[in-house]
This record gives C-alpha cells, structure tokens and sequence, in this order.
C-alpha cells in the first residue's frame, strides 16, 4: 500500500529520551533467562555487603559531622557521592541481569542513600534467606541419609520432614518476596517519578487534542473538495443539460439531451451516497460494525476477506474508529497498493479490538503521508496504538488496537 499514510507506527506519542515503557507508563522489562536472574539475585547478595560496609565505615566516620547542623550539608554531599557509585552497580545489575531499561535522571542526595539503605537491608535479609534455605538442604540430605541407613526409623522422622517442608515453604516466599521487593526498590528508584507520569501523559493528551483537531479539519477540507470537485460539478453538468433540453426545439435532440441528464442524476446520486457514507456510515448505526465493514467489501474492486470475532458490542466510539480504519486502509490499498486481495480482521477479547487490514501489493507506504493521519489521531484519541508496516515489496499491514473500556 502506497501513498497517504499516517506519520509514525504507534499511538504513543511523547516519551522521556531513552525511556521506553508500556501503556501504563512504567519502564519496559525484557525478560531474561531464569538463569541469568538467579546469578543476578546471587550478585545481589555481593553488592549488599559492599552496602554494609560503606555504612559502616565512611557512615561511621561521616556520622558526627552529619549530625552537626553546620556541616550537615557538605557531609551528605560527601558521603552521596559515594553512594551514587554503588547505586550505578545496581542500576548496571538489574539492565544486565534483569533486563530493566531506566530513563536517564539525577536523583537528589537523600534519595540516593535512601535507596542505597534499602536495598542493602533487603539484599541482607535476601541472603539469610538463601543462607538457611541451603542449611534447610543439608538437613534434609542428612535426614534422607539417615533413612537410607536405618528403614525401620522413618516414622520418627515423619515429624521433622513436615516441619522442613513448611519451612521450605516459607523460605521460598521470602526468596520470591525479596526478590520482587529488589524490582520495585529499583523502579521506585530509577524509574520515572508519578510526577513524572502525570506530566508525560498531559503531554500524551495535549498532543493527542492537536492532532484531534488537525484531523477534523482535514476531513472537512476533504469532505469540501469532494462536494466541490465531484457533487457540485455534476450537478452543473446535469443543470446545463436540462437546459439545452428544455431550450431545444427538436424532439428528438430534447429526449436525447433528458436521457443524458437522466443518466447524470444518477451518477450523482450514487457520488452523493458515497460522499455521505464516507463521512459516518448509516448502517453502522442499523446494521452494526459487521455490516458496515461489508458494505466496504462490497464497494471495493478487490477481493476482500472478513474475519469477523467479536464475543461483545464494542462501544460506539471504539466502533466508529474501528470502521474508518477498515474503510481508509482498504481505500488506500485500492488505489495505491495494486494488490490483488485484502484481508480484514476485527478480533477483540472484552477489553481491547484489534483491527488489522492486509495487502499482498507493492508495499513501501510513506509513514509521513497524510491521508491516515486523521485516521491516527482518531485511534489516539481512545488510547489505541497504530502499527503500520509496509516493506518495499508488500505485504502492508496497518493494525489498529482499541481498548474497549
């Protein structure tokens, strides 16, 4: 599908530099194997104690002057700026291990020791856990030795094993607990702030209003062109011809002359529908999406198929925006794309519909064309996201996900 796209791929606009998060505006995880998350937890432990040790040695010797007001200030500078060292370990530790991406800030003072003391109580306790957990295994290979050499006793040791396999219980949630306390530590600390948050997604919103209104003017110079260049056109056409009609003298030239006029008010009409349908269909009121998005296969020249699963009523909002992507990607796809099928799929789940439109033609979309830019800024306008992925050579694909809430 070529010509006429809208800029970009996604429905997020503005971001933070260097930070990539998901739809609820928290930092973006790639998953790592369990292997290299465990070595990382374990690393964990190490760093801990360097924790320690800077609060017991440099905090130690620090602590007079941080509790004398006069030379409060410059002994937190000092002793922050030792701890920023330590904090950029644990940032380098969970993007290694973990996969976290962290936008880049500069975090106060007190946040920074703030931090760093949490996280080395929590990286304590983290191993003492892992510490009795590996105590609690030599146990019970003993007692399991135990058995092996002595059958008859097992009934006696019955009691004990129930006692280990609660506290193994128990040492697995703090192994768990700890470690999901290590992640939140981190964002708390690294990621975003709410204040943050809030100001990004005003900025989401502000930008998502301009575009709103970019669009609509859009379609109403569109809409103009088409009454201008197409209805209005034909109509003075057809006003010429039943006037040549009723100025003739000849019978025969009139009939002839009001067969033309006959013929032009009926490409009239049909333009006139297809102008009015473009702007809000009215079987999408009667009929619903299913049968408006029909009604495209119908009008268009190239084989369509519909896939059609939606378990719900979407709401009318969600429903329209699902419609004029369906329509703008199948127009475009006609008259740009020289594909020869189209595939349409309107899935949705309860929560969110997922439109998507294919091509097997040309490929090569332009993202800062402006045909869909309206069409993007209505998928914005919901908090949907648009993918629009069109290789040299085909296939386009244009997906638009709505939620439906």
């Amino acid at each position: 599908m070529q010509g006429d796209f809208a800029d970009g791929t996604t429905g997020r606009l503005p971001k933070a530099p260097g930070m990539r998060r998901d739809g609820a505006g928290a930092p973006v995880t790639h998953p790592c194997p369990w292997p290299r998350r465990a070595a990382g937890a374990l690393l964990g432990c190490c760093t801990a104690v360097f924790g320690l040790l800077y609060f017991a040695v440099p905090g130690g010797l620090s602590l007079p002057f941080v509790l004398w007001p006069r030379t409060r200030p410059r002994a937190l500078a000092l002793l922050s700026a030792g701890a920023r060292g330590l904090t950029g370990l644990e940032r380098v530790r969970r993007s290694v291990f973990f996969g976290d991406v962290f936008p880049a800030h500069h975090a106060p003072d007190r946040d920074v020791l703030r931090y760093l003391a949490a996280r080395t109580c929590a990286g304590t306790l983290f191993a003492g856990v892992l510490a009795l957990l590996g105590y609690g295994a030599v146990l019970a290979g003993l007692l399991a030795a135990g058995v092996v050499r002595d059958p008859t006793d097992w009934q006696g040791l019955l009691p004990q094993a129930l006692l280990g396999g609660v506290l193994l219980f128990l040492d697995l949630q703090g192994v768990f607990s700890l470690n999901a306390l290590d992640a939140r530590l981190a964002r708390e600390h690294f990621g975003p702030s709410e204040r943050e948050l809030l100001e990004l997604r005003i900025a989401e919103l502000a930008a998502s209003r301009a575009g709103v209104l970019r669009a609509v003017d859009a379609e109403r110079r569109r809409i103009e062109r088409d009454l201008h260049d197409g209805v209005q056109q034909r109509l003075v056409a057809l006003a010429m011809l039943l006037g040549r009609a009723r100025r003739n003298r000849r019978p025969e030239q009139a009939e002839l002359l009001l067969q033309q006029a006959h013929r032009a008010a009926q490409e009239v009409l049909t333009e006139l529908r297809e102008v009015a349908w473009r702007v809000y269909p009215s079987a999408l009121d009667d009929l619903g999406l299913e049968e408006a998005v029909a009604g495209v296969a119908q009008r268009c020249g190239i084989p369509l198929h519909i896939e059609f699963s939606l378990p719900l009523p979407l709401p009318r909002p969600a429903e329209t925006a699902a419609y004029f992507v369906v329509c703008e990607a199948v127009t475009n796809a006609a008259k740009h794309s020289r594909a020869t099928r189209i595939l349409v799929r309107v899935r949705g789940d309860g929560g969110r519909v997922s439109v998507s439109v294919e091509d097997n033609g040309t490929g090569g979309a332009d993202p800062l064309g402006g045909g869909l830019s309206g069409l993007r800024s209505r998928v914005e306008a919901l908090d949907g996201r648009l993918y629009i992925d069109s290789p040299c050579g085909g296939p386009t694909t244009i997906t638009a996900e709505l939620p439906c809430a």
